[in-house]
């Protein structure tokens, strides 16, 4: 087999799957694993995937349909659940700290701390719901037209959220990339965010590996605007390196 036959069989194989592994090509090719991660190495040169410490991942586009709740507030993966474990670390007693509606921070409920007192602002009714049930947290939902993909958005939300001060944001997207900053599908996001940002002393970006090196529709904030970016143990080395250089502060969530 031509090495372009492989490579076309392996887009098609990952265009049907959201993930491939080096190892399971080997096997399937009759190959050696260095040559099939010749092949990712390639494919990735020319844009076709994102390569992962195991295999491979498909290239987001710009911009991302809004995923259905069941998906969104799950149980999540195992890098999620890890940099969620990793994050709750930076809550302290008396913190007014932003914890927004994506994946990621339903899962950071899971390990928020219960031994001490704090305040959470969020722009989504689901995170509200679930925060309402704990002693310790005094909750604030932002004020706005509710938008159940991205939360509270708007105009109405962004001046609210200028009116406050955050201690700690817990900031997300759907890409972080050094060149690119932290980004997401829509302006409106970006812009919320970004208010958040201004008013927050303290600005932590949490995004899993598959987020690393991505660059979606809207810019949220320039790389080095962040003070703290926790990721996993498959996050491209390459790229976290580069958003190093630029001041910003990784820390990596290890595998069980």
């Amino acid at each position: 087999m031509f090495a372009e036959e492989r490579r076309e069989m392996i887009l098609t194989a990952l265009k049907s799957k959201e993930r491939i592994f080096a190892k399971d090509l080997a096997e399937e090719f009759g190959t050696s694993i260095d040559t099939i991660r010749r092949d990712l190495t390639v494919m990735e040169e020319h844009g076709l995937l994102k390569r992962t410490h195991g295999g491979a991942i498909p290239i987001s586009k710009v911009r991302r349909f809004p995923v259905d709740n069941k998906v969104r507030y799950s149980e999540g993966t195992e890098h999620q659940n890890a940099i969620a474990k990793l994050a709750v670390k930076y809550i302290e007693q008396g913190d007014t700290i932003f914890i927004g509606g994506a994946s990621i921070h339903y899962i950071l409920l899971k390990y928020l701390p219960l031994d001490r007192n704090y305040t959470v602002i969020t722009n989504s009714l689901t995170i509200a719901e679930k925060l309402k049930v704990l002693n310790n947290v005094e909750t604030y939902i932002v004020c706005g037209k509710i938008r159940d993909e991205e939360g509270i958005i708007d105009a109405l939300a962004t001046e609210f959220i200028r009116t406050l001060r955050i201690d700690v944001a817990f900031l997300t997207g759907g890409g972080f990339s050094a060149r690119h900053g932290l980004s997401t599908s829509t302006p409106e996001g970006s812009a919320f965010q970004r208010a958040v940002a201004e008013v927050s002393r303290r600005k932590i970006c949490l995004a899993n590996f598959d987020k690393i090196g991505i660059e979606f529709f809207s810019r949220t904030l320039d790389a080095e605007e962040l003070d703290l970016l926790i990721t996993d143990w498959e996050a491209p080395d390459e790229e976290v390196s580069k958003i190093r250089k630029m001041g910003v502060k990784v820390i990596i969530a290890k595998e069980k």
